[in-house]
């Protein structure tokens, strides 16, 4: 499938802006199964300075600094993405990845194999998902015992989270703890997904954030409005002698074409779609709009 994606986030200043330094993580990825066929950042008032590079986890970011006085920022970022989750590596049909066990996968991971190294940062902790409490542990030890293998466990881990945690967008914000989070049992995808990797990590496999969009269906006979997709989080579990493997709590699935891969990190904290300093005072309003199409209807 060929998608279009539109993203446009603006900023508007109660009392203007004499500097900004931004960091932008909005360029989709190229990895098997996802194609970045074209892109396009649009910032407006034009940057005085802009870059481009691969951070740390081989994201792309866009730094950019606007040096003059403005009362608006808009960034819009424009993709076309070709999905097709066929060309991916398939879970379920790796007999050795679909079965090792969580016994096992320690074991495993324990060993000096190279292709280890890295992905042992993300069984630490981060930002976002620090200070793993015995009641995380205790959510996560419910789905993973020694003999379970861990896709199934994985598997059931999201399915718990999406019946038993509400999806509620007035309840938390990017800085509301995980605790906080676990013992309410509510809030949006990206805290569902921070819950599942800290579960993840309390039992000492590698977890990771990954975000990016996801293509929401119109009720059937209804016209699909711009603007109301948004960007998505879900989580992604290594499973030694296979690799990573990713899974979606708000919708309870594996991620297939309807998922678009942006970037991915240890938590939200690492793939922010944008985040900056200003030098101002007064306050500021931001707006928020992303739209997926078929590329054919766009």
């Amino acid at each position: 499938m060929k998608f279009k994606v539109s993203h446009t986030t603006r900023y508007d200043y109660e009392s203007g802006v004499s500097f900004c330094h931004n960091i932008a993580t909005l360029k989709p990825k190229n990895m098997p199964g996802q194609t970045l066929i074209d892109y396009e950042l649009e910032i407006n008032p034009t940057p005085t300075e802009i870059t481009e590079r691969l951070d740390f986890f081989g994201n792309t970011i866009t730094r950019f600094s606007i040096q003059k006085q403005h009362n608006k920022l808009e960034v819009k970022a424009k993709s076309i993405i070709e999905r097709d989750y066929t060309e991916q590596p398939n879970i379920e049909t790796s007999e050795k990845g679909k079965t090792i066990t969580l016994e096992e996968a320690l074991l495993e991971l324990k060993t000096n194999n190279p292709e280890y190294i890295d992905v042992k940062q993300f069984v630490l902790e981060s930002i976002f998902i620090a200070k793993l409490t015995p009641d995380i542990k205790a959510y996560a030890e419910q789905s993973f015992k020694p003999k379970r293998p861990v896709f199934e466990a994985a598997f059931e881990l999201m399915q718990r989270i999406f019946k038993e945690f509400k999806f509620d967008s007035e309840f938390s914000t990017i800085a509301t703890p995980i605790h906080e989070v676990i013992k309410e049992k509510k809030g949006v995808c990206q805290d569902f997904a921070q819950i599942a990797i800290a579960c993840v990590r309390s039992i000492g496999l590698p977890a990771r954030y990954v975000s990016g969009y996801i293509e929401t269906i119109p009720p059937p006979g209804k016209e699909k409005l711009v603007g109301t997709d948004a960007s998505h989080a879900w989580f992604s579990v290594f499973i030694p002698s296979f690799g990573w493997v990713d899974f979606d709590p708000t919708n309870n699935q594996i991620p297939k074409n309807q998922h678009i891969t942006v970037s991915w990190g240890r938590d939200y904290y690492d793939v922010p779609p944008l985040k900056g300093v200003v030098y101002s005072t007064g306050k500021n309003k931001m707006t928020v709009a992303v739209d997926i199409r078929p590329a054919k209807e766009a």
